[in-house]
């Protein structure tokens, strides 16, 4: 007969547990920054200590942050390139179709493929199918329109917009750990460290 296992120890309480609060998924850990200048050298200092998901949020735009955290280049001149070429395609397309295959007139002796007289409607297009390629890439590479970010659980966050600067390192990058990366943005003299429940 087999003697029983000794049952493991209980996994100490989560804060959210302590507080009788049902626990949820980690988005991850923000800041309170006291100004712009100390939101810049945070994101620095992020940076170098090697975190790569982190976001600035600040009333105003800080010259410095958004070279700082962001550093992987844009689609969005691809994506306006692409749209342009379409619509420049598709302009001189229509035109084609038209003045050669479905209704051929012959006007003064003018070929029925006038390259010369395609032009203003083929660049009009081009122009046309590129903003619109260039307002959707935008809106799509800035996941937007977001109506709810999991910072909005952060009842401080609502100051965000008036007069506070806030730097968040997300759960999904590769170095967070919640004990040590608020340690961290505890160093860099941050106000407060909020969790940001998913």
């Amino acid at each position: 007969m087999s003697r029983a296992q000794p049952l493991p120890p209980p996994a100490p309480l989560s804060r959210e547990q302590e507080r009788g609060e049902t626990p949820s998924a980690l988005y991850g850990l923000i800041a309170e920054i006291s100004g712009p200048e100390a939101l810049l050298a945070a994101a620095r200092a992020a940076r170098r200590a090697g975190y790569r998901r982190v976001e600035a949020y600040s009333p105003f735009p800080v010259e410095g942050v958004a070279e700082t955290l962001h550093t992987q280049p844009t689609r969005v001149p691809l994506i306006v390139l692409i749209g342009g070429i379409l619509g420049g395609l598709s302009g001189y397309a229509l035109q084609y179709y038209v003045a050669v295959l479905a209704y051929p007139v012959v006007v003064a002796g003018r070929p029925l493929n006038s390259i010369p007289s395609f032009v203003p409607v083929t660049f009009e297009m081009t122009i046309l199918f590129a903003a619109l390629f260039g307002f959707a890439g935008v809106l799509i590479a800035n996941g937007l329109p977001m109506l709810y970010h999991p910072v909005f659980n952060v009842p401080e966050f609502v100051r965000a917009s008036r007069d506070r600067f806030f730097l968040c390192v997300e759960a999904r990058d590769p170095l967070f750990d919640p004990i040590r990366t608020r340690a961290f943005l505890e160093s860099l003299g941050a106000h407060e460290v909020h969790d940001v429940a998913d």
